[in-house]
């Protein structure tokens, strides 16, 4: 999968052939004696947390960034709870009142962003 200078290719294409091989599931070019360890460790099915399964590889990505069990903050009170129980609790939370420091009228919290521009 890479350019070779006309002089060197049958040599190229020899050493190839007997030192390196094609993984099966992503088309990557490893050498022949490191291909049982690429497919351990990059391609064994594992089970996240959240009981999906997929290929090893992905794991962090899916734990970071679409895994409802990942960790997430609250934006009103920075309490770390997991993605998929954020909406409700932010419904409930977001519904607290803090007094405002200016008018001294009770303020939901999910509007004390917006509140100073109406304050008073």
């Amino acid at each position: 999968k890479k350019d070779i200078p006309a002089v060197n290719f049958i040599i190229h294409e020899i050493h190839c052939r007997r030192n390196i091989e094609i993984c099966p599931y992503c088309s990557d070019s490893i050498p022949k004696a490191e291909m049982k360890n690429h497919i351990e460790s990059e391609h064994v099915q594992v089970t996240c947390k959240c009981r999906m399964k997929m290929e090893s590889s992905l794991l962090k990505d899916h734990e970071a960034s679409s895994c409802p069990l990942r960790p997430v903050l609250c934006q009103f009170c920075d309490i770390q709870l997991a993605f998929n129980k954020l909406q409700e609790h932010e419904l409930y939370c977001g519904a607290r009142t803090e007094p405002c420091g200016r008018c001294g009228r009770n303020v939901l919290l999910r509007e004390l962003q917006e509140h100073p521009r109406v304050c008073g």
